[in-house]
């Protein structure tokens, strides 16, 4: 016929019966890949699994805190979101006018270069925290409190 001068459909394999096995295998295989190569910033982009505070004794007295940021060791600051040292500065003004008393809580992570925790500091004391800026820490395993 006209519309089908070649017969290709006739030349062609039968199709398989049915590709069960086949579908199954692959879901397995994609599954395995992504089990073995899968990254650790997929799930959580913001702070990282290796998130580790520096340990100081007498660390465990907490501190009423209003406003919180952490730091990576990339520099990277999350506060309400990633944040640049700018950003960092407007965000400290607009915090520190919400409360009458504001305190800041500072988490870094171990490696931060002390000149970055001390523009930070710098900047929270600028805006208006004065004195009331935290460093958090963990307290290291041999002082574990007898409170706890």
């Amino acid at each position: 016929m006209i519309t089908r001068p070649l017969d290709l459909a006739s030349k062609l394999r039968p199709e398989p019966r049915s590709f069960d096995a086949f579908f199954y295998v692959n879901v397995g295989a994609l599954v395995l890949f992504f089990l073995v190569f899968g990254s650790r910033f997929v799930l959580a982009p913001g702070l990282g699994v290796d998130f580790k505070l520096p340990e100081m004794p007498g660390a465990l007295p907490g501190a009423l805190t209003t406003s919180t940021i952490s730091v990576k060791n990339s520099g990277q600051i999350f506060a309400d979101g990633l944040l640049s040292m700018a950003q960092l500065r407007e965000w400290l003004k607009v915090e520190a006018k919400k409360n009458k008393h504001p305190s800041l809580l500072v988490r870094m992570s171990a490696g931060v270069p002390v000149s970055v925790q001390n523009e930070i500091v710098s900047a929270a004391r600028e805006a208006g925290f004065g004195s009331n800026i935290t460093l958090a820490a963990e307290e290291p395993a041999g002082n574990a409190s007898p409170n706890r």
